[in-house]
């Protein structure tokens, strides 16, 4: 007969609590999800789209200073006017490109246009073929207002071309504007197709259709939820439109992962000859502690996100935790309602279920790993080692147009920028005197020269003329260089080659601050704001990936009171997350499998994606481990033997994680086939790390440190044990019929089921 303390444990509590409530928490339940899908909805409309800024950086701020007191900036939107009959220096053509330029600096929301003909025709924005020239707009502005409000109704004005000129557009923000939308469809698509092979997959693993839709239902319930509570942090904090994206694929993994659990155990304790409402309280307690601490190790690694001063990765921050708590209240109050009014109709139709079928191939494996520790997980060890190899050649690098498809016609505009023209002027660098600084002509002129002279840097433009390998090469326009007020200062631009911007833009932006200057200055423009945008994401990095693994560890001590294991997690999990950065580097960046996937390799990784899938698939992998570990802890505790523990854990949580690992892999392997290549290389990364996570990590890698360990496995000083609420509870007596036989043995006890 159980104890008073195990009657009285609160998640059996909440179980019991949810049978006897059942009609009320499902009623509940149906009118929270009706409201919260209006919630939903709302938020939908709420979400914003976002920058990759460094707020306070050297970029930012130069960029302040440029729009305060000089009235300008970089260009957020080209226009590619190609001439129809002859060339861009046809009068014809110049006349249309002129009264383009006038008709875009007269719209509304555009400070300032310029181009090729109102510049004195710089060869900087002319293509070498003379067939293509630029027109810039400067249009202010936070994102949503640029893209959402101006663009759209500028474009079809700016783009309409006449008999001498054909006008397309590009530039930073149309490259963005194009990718969200298509980002939505390809999520979309994925989730049309993820639905169908998860419900399959349920219905393959657990034999009952009722039993596989409660899952996605579940699923869905955790989505709309956390969308709903997405509407907190709307009041305070702007989020971005690809949270919504996360949600959709983490809602449904998690959602299922959760509930998946506890249909398994309630199948599990009704075939241990409980009746339905007491499986149903035990099946809370227990699959739902394990629920419990997964959900908070998800989070919390999604939590450390709110470190980085980007609203961008914030923005998943907000979404994750969301998501876990709509996971949580879906898995542990309105699913024990469920079972308990139609528990019979998820239990397998007579004889073993398959879960219960497989386990003796689970058991076997557990022994064969722990007979022979070093040798088999040696060999596990050094086959992923060789895996993620390609990590130590990882390169960060910056985002730019081919992440959108080929077809898009923004990167379709890009393309043409690139290959033909002899310079970036469109990614200029800004370089801007000080406040207080009034340098002289003779001092702008040498450090213009001296500029100009720096490997990657095409022309120099500044109020002493126009620069290129240190000679001066044209008067340019001095007006544009002088500060509004009237007032002492100026600003330079700094135009990168072609060749640059296409090799390493931020070894560009160095080699120009470690220029002397003969003033004081602060270098801006897009390569700049791209260069600050990295390392603030880079030197932020330790700190995150130490508090996340300072929270996960605090998680998993309290789970276990061990020291060594939450170590051995940590390890383990990081060699898991080098094979899907290895992954990562041998398919986006070296180009390997383009050709199948459908993306243009740059030679790099932008920072930010690879953070969120850090995020995602270290809380993802801990998802898995917290479930394993839990069922190796409860059976330690009972029996007192580690390799006993170990077997029965991997013989009943084995099945369930391979399965669980395999449907949540496939739902992000699904977005492999975005056309956006940040979706797609979250889909893929995240797919391979759950899927070496929940296979070769859990069955392998885990029983045979394990069984290296032996006893040093549990070991934690008396103090932390009390802190961690270990104390007091010391394992029972080992029971010989639950232990691994020796090598050389043999016992019935590890293949029979429980």
């Amino acid at each position: 007969m159980e104890n008073r303390t195990r009657r009285d444990h609160p998640l059996r509590r909440l179980g019991w609590w949810a049978v006897r409530r059942r009609r009320l928490v499902l009623a509940c339940s149906l009118v929270a999800a009706v409201v919260a899908g209006v919630l939903a909805a709302g938020t939908v409309g709420a979400l914003s789209l976002a920058r990759f800024e460094a707020p306070g950086s050297e970029s930012d701020r130069a960029a302040a200073l440029l729009g305060e007191r000089f009235g300008t900036g970089g260009a957020d939107l080209i226009l590619l006017v190609t001439a129809r009959r002859g060339d861009v220096d046809s009068p014809e053509v110049a006349a249309s490109g002129r009264a383009l330029t006038a008709r875009v600096a007269a719209f509304e929301g555009v400070a300032e246009a310029a181009s090729y003909w109102t510049r004195g025709a710089p060869a900087t924005l002319r293509s070498a073929d003379r067939r293509h020239a630029l027109v810039l707009a400067r249009v202010p502005g936070d994102a949503d207002h640029v893209r959402t409000r101006i663009l759209p109704a500028l474009l079809p004005e700016a783009t309409r071309g006449d008999d001498a000129i054909e006008v397309r557009a590009g530039g930073g923000e149309e490259v963005f504007r194009q990718t969200v939308p298509l980002a939505r469809q390809d999520f979309l698509r994925a989730e049309l197709v993820i639905f169908p092979l998860v419900l399959l997959l349920l219905w393959l693993y657990l034999r009952r259709v009722l039993a596989a839709v409660l899952p996605i239902a579940a699923g869905l319930l955790a989505m709309v939820t956390g969308l709903a509570l997405l509407r907190i942090p709307l009041l305070f904090a702007d989020i971005s439109t690809f949270a919504l994206n996360l949600t959709l694929a983490m809602g449904l993994g998690l959602g299922v992962d959760h509930a998946l659990f506890v249909v398994s155990r309630f199948r599990e304790e009704v075939r241990h000859g409980r009746d339905r409402h007491e499986a149903v309280a035990r099946a809370v307690e227990r699959a739902g502690h394990t629920v419990i601490f997964s959900g908070a190790t998800v989070a919390a690694s999604l939590a450390v996100l709110l470190l980085l001063p980007f609203d961008f990765l914030r923005s998943f921050a907000y979404a994750g935790i969301a998501v876990v708590i709509g996971g949580l209240a879906a898995s542990l109050v309105v699913l024990p309602a469920v079972l308990a009014v139609v528990g019979g109709a998820v239990l397998p139709r007579g004889g073993r279920a398959p879960e219960a079928a497989a386990s003796g191939f689970w058991t076997g494996l557990a022994a064969r790993v722990m007979r022979r520790p070093l040798l088999v997980g040696g060999a596990a060890a050094a086959v992923l080692l060789l895996l993620a190899s390609p990590v130590l050649g990882l390169r960060f690098g910056v985002a730019d147009d081919r992440i959108l498809p080929a077809s898009a016609p923004a990167r379709q505009t890009q393309e043409i920028v690139r290959a033909g023209f002899p310079a970036e002027e469109t990614d200029a660098l800004q370089v801007v005197s000080a406040p207080g600084a009034a340098p002289s002509p003779e001092a702008v002129a040498g450090y213009a020269a001296a500029l100009s002279r720096l490997p990657g840097v095409a022309q120099v433009d500044s109020a002493a003329g126009s620069y290129a390998g240190g000679a001066r090469v044209g008067d340019g326009d001095p007006d544009r260089f002088r500060p509004r007020d009237g007032g002492g200062g100026t600003w330079l631009s700094v135009v990168p080659s072609a060749e640059a911007m296409a090799a390493d833009p931020v070894r560009l932006v160095d080699r120009v601050r470690a220029q002397p200057a003969p003033f004081e200055v602060l270098v801006g423009g897009y390569p700049a704001e791209l260069a600050d945008y990295r390392a603030s994401v880079v030197d932020r990095l330790p700190l995150a990936l130490g508090l996340m693994f300072a929270v996960t560890f605090a998680v998993l001590f309290r789970l276990t009171g061990s020291l060594l294991i939450p170590l051995k997690a940590a390890v383990l999990n990081a060699l898991s997350l080098a094979v899907m950065f290895g992954v990562v580097v041998w398919v986006y960046q070296e180009g390997n499998l383009s050709d199948v996937l459908g993306f243009t390799p740059t030679g790099s990784v932008d920072p930010s994606i690879p953070i969120l899938m850090l995020c995602v698939a270290y809380g993802l992998s801990m998802d898995y481990e917290v479930f394993l570990l839990s069922r190796i802890t409860e059976e330690y505790r009972r029996t007192g033997d580690t390799e006993a523990a170990v077997a029965a854990g991997l013989r009943h949580g084995g099945p369930l994680i391979t399965a669980a690992g395999v449907i949540l892999a496939l739902s992000f392997a699904a977005y492999g086939t975005a056309r956006v290549v940040f979706v797609q290389m979250l889909g893929v990364g995240v797919a391979v790390a759950v899927l070496v996570d929940a296979t070769v990590i859990r069955a392998v890698l885990v029983p045979a440190a394990m069984r290296l360990a032996g006893r040093a496995n549990w070991w934690a000083p008396a103090p932390l044990r009390r802190l961690a609420g270990h104390a007091g509870r010391p394992p029972s007596t080992a029971n010989p019929a639950l232990a691994v036989p020796e090598r050389g043995e043999a016992s019935s006890a590890t293949t029979a089921n429980p």
